[in-house]
């Protein structure tokens, strides 16, 4: 799969979704809230960004890491991504050496996941700091434990390039992002099917499927004329 423009770009969007525990400390926003009230802090990072990225791109990327980490439960999307690999049948069928190694595996393709996701993104922000972005007001968030956020990227063609935002509410009552889909192109699925290619290709040797794990970018544009 190639990287697009606009595949990476578009998480300019999912970081605004993510960003948001910086928005209140004293109060729970909803899902929309939380998108539009972090909308400008995303932005001026990835503005600045362009005077120094060049020189300090380890700058830029921790600053996007700041916005990501409290909102991301990055092990639970690395588990859905490992799929039946790291099911909870599989976890009870095992003894406990077993276990406990799944669990390191969970551990480590955690943190590959998270530092890969992170600078394949940052660096496909750059390209689009002067997008416009709509965010479509939900029939409602409140009170529910999850909602579809409808935005709009105004990027380099005629109509905007849509794109979903699935969020869920955590038992504290704060908002994070489950999955995201592009055009009808869902990432946590393209995710979850090369890892589960990769665990084929290397006969279920899970050590091996992360140590050479790389997140690919689609194409959206080529995926949707398919």
């Amino acid at each position: 799969m190639s990287i697009g423009k606009f595949t990476v770009g578009v998480m300019v969007g999912w970081l605004l979704t993510l960003s948001g525990s910086m928005a209140s400390s004293a109060q729970q926003l909803t899902a929309y809230e939380l998108v539009q009230d972090t909308t400008r802090k995303v932005m001026d990072v990835v503005v600045a960004a362009d005077a120094y990225v060049e020189t300090d791109a380890e700058r830029y990327y921790r600053q996007i890491q700041a916005l990501l980490d409290p909102l991301i439960d990055y092990r639970g999307f690395a588990r859905k991504v490992m799929g039946p690999y790291a099911s909870s049948d599989r976890y009870r069928s095992m003894d406990e050496e077993g276990r406990q190694k799944l669990k390191d595996q969970l551990d480590r393709f955690t943190a590959v996941m998270r530092a890969s996701l992170v600078r394949t993104y940052s660096k496909g922000l750059l390209a689009f700091g002067g997008s416009r972005i709509e965010l479509v007001p939900p029939d409602a968030d409140a009170g529910t434990s999850v909602v579809s956020l409808r935005q709009l990227i105004h990027a380099d063609r005629q109509q905007p390039y849509v794109v979903l935002y699935q969020m869920g509410r955590e038992d504290s009552g704060e908002w994070k992002l489950s999955n995201v889909i592009i055009e009808s192109v869902n990432l946590g699925e393209v995710y979850r099917d090369q890892f589960l290619a990769s665990a084929r290709e290397q006969d279920g040797n899970l050590d091996t499927v992360i140590e050479n794990w790389s997140t690919v970018v689609v194409d959206v544009d080529k995926e949707a004329e398919k």
